[in-house]
């Protein structure tokens, strides 16, 4: 009977370390999940306000802010100016308004 006893022992000590580590990872990950407004990876397509395909996002900054090329130009697009549109990143800016950004 001391056998069973201390192996349960040992099974409940092994268990919680991992179950406590899964919880801490949930609760990270959806709080990482909850920061970023738009969902922002290099090749995703970057679109306008009113539904015009920017250009694909070539490359993310540290800061953030994605970058297009747009006229043969690399371009940084305001990360302040995105949201996300049914799934879509969307730009309050114009393909215009983008293109002659310095």
């Amino acid at each position: 009977m001391k056998k069973f006893a201390s192996l349960v022992a040992l099974a409940t000590v092994a268990a919680f370390p991992a179950v406590a580590f899964a919880e801490t990872a949930q609760v990270r990950d959806s709080t990482e999940q909850a920061a970023s407004p738009a969902p922002l990876t290099a090749g995703k397509m970057l679109y306008a306000a009113d539904g015009v395909r920017i250009a694909p996002v070539y490359r993310i900054t540290a800061e953030g802010n994605p970058q297009v090329i747009l006229n043969g130009r690399l371009v940084t697009v305001p990360a302040s100016s995105l949201s996300d549109v049914g799934g879509k990143v969307t730009s309050s800016l114009s393909k215009k308004e983008i293109a002659s950004a310095k």
